[in-house]
């Protein structure tokens, strides 16, 4: 038995460095949550110490990732999307094209580095579906997963960060065609697509989740949520999202990625859309709907679970939102509260970390369901452009892009 227990350990002990290897789109699961500790409990009145500033890495707003000692950070540079590797002094190792971007309304980059085993996943904007080497930047394969499927994107094009398995690269093209595609991560060939839903592409990057043995994908389209078997494109459930869509303003923009806990899947999305809560049956292969919220209506900053509490901010219009607390068992609101503007929300060590989107505030909150609790707060100067690009935690640091400039602070203690 003492065997068989140190054996359990070990594994999971592998398991857990395995999963360090991954780095992705809101860190871990997706959820926001970063992992760091011993991070400072309040900050100088002119925030944390600037550790490092990189300028001209490109015009987007995606996040930075850090992967092995190395930032990486994507950005559109005429009408190529490049993705670019700093050490951490600033000093660039590589800078490589990945795909055409965006070329009609918002062309700035947005899809965030997912990187594996010394490899990096990206989808451009204009849907070439990439994957490159870490170490080095060369590009080792590159699929026209947009044109190959007949994708049809929504208003604003394309903004997803791409999900991986062990085998596959997941990619949402909406149309008629497929709705979802998996493709080879050795080589970019087809593995697997979908049935189509119909409808257009979303924006929301999609997560991996697992119940009852299934391993599913969350995929967004611009009329539905649909679980994915991740192994064979099988569309298990799908739930439509766009009946809570009232009105034309926004119709079909899903935006954010679900939250995922305790069998049940947190969505929300701007535009007066209500914030859903979906419980999955006991075997995985149907959802039933629990509450909606019509307050908390996320525009693209995400949200973050802490306790029984759901955290994030809300759409007033598109130049002006609120801060908002719910009840993630009963979807009652705690509280929704003026603080600047909305923006884009992450957390670490029992902390939240937001970024208002219009001046570019930063601020250090108490996860405290009754109100909105600053404790430290200071603004971003540098760069141009709405701040939308969500922060990231890595190693102690803070992470902040704004424009073409990435700013790097120092948070421990």
């Amino acid at each position: 038995m003492r065997f068989f227990a140190s054996l359990f350990f070990f594994l999971a002990s592998i398991s857990g460095l395995c999963a360090q290897d991954l780095v992705e789109w809101r860190g871990p699961n997706r959820t926001g949550i970063y992992l760091d500790k011993n991070l400072m409990k309040s900050w100088p009145g002119n925030g944390p110490k600037l550790f490092l500033e990189v300028n001209n890495i490109g015009n987007g707003y995606s996040s930075p990732v850090v992967y092995k000692n190395t930032i990486y950070v994507t950005g559109r540079k005429d009408s190529l999307d490049v993705v670019s590797a700093y050490d951490w002094n600033g000093k660039k190792k590589w800078e490589s094209v990945y795909g055409h971007a965006w070329a009609r309304t918002f062309p700035e980059t947005r899809s965030t580095p997912t990187i594996e085993n010394n490899r990096i996943y990206l989808a451009s904007g204009m849907g070439q579906v990439s994957c490159l080497d870490a170490v080095s930047g060369k590009l080792l394969w590159t699929a026209d997963a947009q044109k190959n499927y007949k994708g049809e994107s929504h208003n604003w094009g394309i903004a997803e960060s791409v999900a991986i398995s062990d085998k596959a690269v997941f990619y949402v093209t909406g149309g008629e065609e497929t709705s979802v595609v998996a493709l080879n991560k050795t080589d970019g060939k087809l593995l697997w697509k979908t049935r189509s839903l119909g409808g257009t592409r979303a924006y929301a990057s999609s997560v991996i989740i697992e119940k009852a043995g299934l391993r599913m994908l969350l995929a967004q389209t611009a009329n539905d949520l649909m679980a994915i078997n991740i192994e064979n494109g099988e569309i298990i459930w799908s739930y439509n999202l766009v009946q809570h869509h009232a009105g034309q303003m926004g119709k079909g923009a899903n935006t954010n990625t679900p939250l995922f806990y305790n069998d049940e899947i947190f969505i929300t999305s701007g535009y007066d859309h209500p914030a859903l809560l979906l419980s999955l049956a006991a075997d995985g292969r149907s959802v039933s709907l629990k509450w909606t919220n019509p307050d908390f209506d996320s525009h693209m900053g995400g949200a973050v679970k802490i306790g029984n509490y759901v955290y994030g901010s809300n759409w007033i219009n598109n130049g002006k939102g609120n801060w908002i607390c719910v009840d993630w068992n009963t979807g009652k609101t705690m509280y929704d509260t003026n603080w600047f503007n909305k923006g884009s929300i992450i957390s670490a060590d029992g902390g939240l970390y937001c970024y208002e989107e219009k001046t570019g505030n930063v601020a250090l909150v108490k996860p405290n369901p009754e109100k909105f609790e600053v404790i430290s707060s200071f603004k971003i100067e540098k760069g141009t452009g709405p701040h939308w690009a969500h922060p990231a935690i890595y190693d102690g640091k803070l992470l902040i892009r704004h424009g073409e400039c990435l700013m790097v602070y120092d948070l421990k203690k």
